[in-house]
């Protein structure tokens, strides 16, 4: 078995196998996780990517994206600055977010590979349609934890796992890019183990706010 890319607990066990892939949970922070040598290289992980049309002037996407532009407008002040992480070719959400008025910066691995945006700390960070992409999850949480000053939010779009009987008809996971599913239970693990305030908003957006020291 394979350690929790995650917590990096040494207790995980077979949760799932479908036609292509297997998938583990871990026992601890409850993470679902496809086996590592299932996974893609980067070139091919990539080429997937390149096939993505957001469009910024597409309506009906702006609308998807509203889902988490929203809560957070209500909960950040006026003019803050914030980082995009995972933007992908047609950074969408930062527009409708520079149009209220906030400050945004760009990171995306291979789309705005500017790694300068790393170096500073943001007043929110939001990461759309990301976390499930993740080969190395502890790492990138790590970080969202350091680009966000005390007091800070950061906001996360994905679909979280219910329960083994879902999973096995759930189209989220036949994406072969999608490799990490979190559930609720995930992120009150990591919300408790990092000290920071949680807030599910519906079915797909988390809202963890950094707690002032």
């Amino acid at each position: 078995m394979h350690n929790c890319p995650l917590c990096h607990n040494l207790d995980t066990l077979h949760y799932h196998s479908d036609k292509r892939r297997d998938y583990l949970q871990c026992s601890q922070c409850h993470l679902v996780f496809v086996d590592p040598q299932q996974r893609l290289d980067a070139e091919a992980e990539k080429a997937h990517y390149d096939l993505h049309e957001n469009d910024p002037s597409d309506q009906g996407y702006r609308r998807f994206l509203s889902r988490i532009a929203d809560p957070i407008l209500q909960r950040v002040e006026p003019q803050s600055n914030g980082l995009d992480f995972g933007c992908g070719p047609g950074p969408t959400l930062s527009l409708m977010l520079e149009e209220q008025g906030h400050n945004m910066k760009l990171y995306d691995i291979y789309y705005h590979p500017n790694r300068s945006v790393l170096e500073c700390q943001y007043d929110f960070v939001t990461a759309t349609e990301v976390i499930e992409h993740l080969y190395h999850p502890d790492e990138v949480w790590q970080q969202w934890l350091n680009l966000v000053k005390p007091g800070g939010w950061i906001g996360l779009m994905t679909k979280m796992v219910i329960d083994k009987e879902a999973f096995a008809t759930w189209h989220y996971k036949n994406d072969v890019t999608h490799v990490v599913f979190f559930s609720r239970q995930t992120f009150e693990y990591l919300a408790e183990r990092d000290k920071l305030q949680l807030e599910f908003v519906g079915n797909d957006v988390i809202l963890l706010r950094k707690l002032q020291k």
